[in-house]
């Protein structure tokens, strides 16, 4: 008997128990559904990150009076540091950590910080959420408002589709003058955004005069760069700081070469502003503009890590199930064994016969992991408005493992088969 032939007879073995197969087929899928299913939803997050954080300024760092904190499930906090330890974090009472960065600090270190090539900015947050209307129209409680300086576009990747920029004028004074996002001007001038230019727009109920609008740069499911307001951020401070206000010192280095340089210097810069001693730690952290990504995409990671470890106590699992019914097959199949036997097939024959079945069964279990996994998986996808996904490599190594598996749990079944006695096996009832 050939290979071929043991394969034929295995696939009409195979298509003659289909509750049993299916029901195989079903135990085998789940873990390769659940492994490609998270997988998919991590890529299609990773896409959307890496669009979300791309939309901002390139070779830029920011310096912020506290670490980023980003939780998956009540989990460890991310976010990178400027030579912050653990130990420092556990002195946080004892030391200066957690003192906001002041108007007066930041004003200071942007005349102070001069390294090469690099622009300095000054931004606050605004509220977020708001309605902005005309007298006609208004959007949704989506527009998030931004206070800058003349550097602010620049540093977050924003460009210029009508009007100017701030003058130092209206920076100094924070006078009610705004630039609007290419969202926000298509929702309250859909006839025609440059009419935008010159109008007066209430933002959260106050009036602004609009002098320019955005250049549509981009967004994701994660962050949505046309739904905003800029205004000087001496408005933004007017209207509403407070005491536990903290502002956001942002620069723009011109070579990326120069990156881990221009940090340092800042650094530097900023520890005596901050009234820092040479032994204390510094208690303000610099974040670089791709940073959080970063730590968000290390934070999937742990995810996709812990979702290979289910799917591989299910696939443990299959494997157990797989094995139990080819040996049942065995059983059922004891006096067909020992009419094979009698007509001629080698125990090599009956061997290959049994390890081709439960290979087939495996395989059709991850076919079906595989394509529900993706489907599924696309769903985030679509979700977070990205391109379809499909993580090869894992499709690939899953087709591999699921072989293996149904090459492992039918080993003690066909071998068991192969050694059937061939007069004992036709007596067998």
């Amino acid at each position: 008997m050939t290979y071929k032939d043991s394969l034929q007879l295995s696939w009409k073995n195979v298509k003659g128990n289909k509750l049993r197969t299916a029901i195989t087929v079903i135990i085998m899928a789940l873990g390769i559904f659940a492994l490609i299913l998270i997988i998919t939803a991590i890529k299609a997050a990773s896409n959307s990150l890496t669009s979300s954080f791309s939309t901002m300024g390139a070779n830029s760092f920011s310096i912020r009076y506290k670490d980023r904190t980003i939780r998956f499930g009540g989990g460890r906090e991310g976010g990178q540091n400027s030579g912050l330890t653990k130990k420092s974090s556990l002195k946080e009472k004892k030391s200066k950590m957690g003192m906001v960065i002041t108007y007066d600090e930041a004003r200071e270190f942007k005349e102070r910080y001069n390294f090469p090539g690099t622009k300095v900015g000054i931004s606050l947050r605004g509220p977020g959420s708001i309605v902005v209307n005309t007298n006609r129209k208004k959007t949704n409680p989506d527009v998030n408002v931004f206070g800058g300086d003349e550097n602010y576009l620049e540093i977050n990747g924003y460009s210029l589709k009508y009007g100017r920029n701030f003058t130092p004028g209206e920076i100094e004074t924070g006078r009610n003058v705004c630039m609007i996002g290419s969202g926000v001007a298509t929702k309250l001038f859909s006839e025609n955004p440059e009419k935008a230019i010159d109008a007066v727009i209430s933002v959260d109920h106050i009036p602004y005069r609009v002098i320019a609008v955005l250049e549509d740069k981009g967004s994701s499911a994660f962050f949505n760069t046309s739904r905003v307001i800029i205004t000087p951020f001496n408005n933004v401070r007017r209207m509403y700081a407070t005491s536990s206000t903290s502002y956001l010192i942002a620069a723009m280095v011109g070579d990326l070469k120069l990156m881990d340089i221009a940090t340092a210097e800042a650094e530097g810069t900023f520890r005596p502003i901050r009234k820092l001693d040479v032994k204390e730690e510094s208690n303000f952290f610099i974040d670089k503009s791709d940073s959080i990504a970063q730590t968000l995409l290390t934070n999937l990671g742990f995810l996709e890590k812990g979702t290979i470890g289910i799917a591989f106590i299910t696939l443990i699992g299959a494997a157990i199930g797989l094995m139990n019914i080819m040996l049942v097959a065995v059983n059922e199949r004891t006096k067909e064994i020992g009419l094979s036997k009698a007509l001629g097939c080698t125990a090599k024959d009956v061997r290959s016969q049994f390890l081709f079945e439960s290979v087939l069964i495996s395989l059709m279990g991850a076919a079906a992991g595989i394509v529900a996994g993706i489907l599924v998986g696309n769903l985030v996808a679509v979700l977070l408005k990205t391109g379809f996904v499909v993580p090869w490599g894992w499709v690939i190594a899953a087709v591999f493992v699921c072989s293996v598996v149904g090459l492992v749990a039918g080993l003690y079944p066909a071998y068991k088969a192969s050694k059937l006695d061939p007069i004992v096996a036709l007596r067998y009832e």
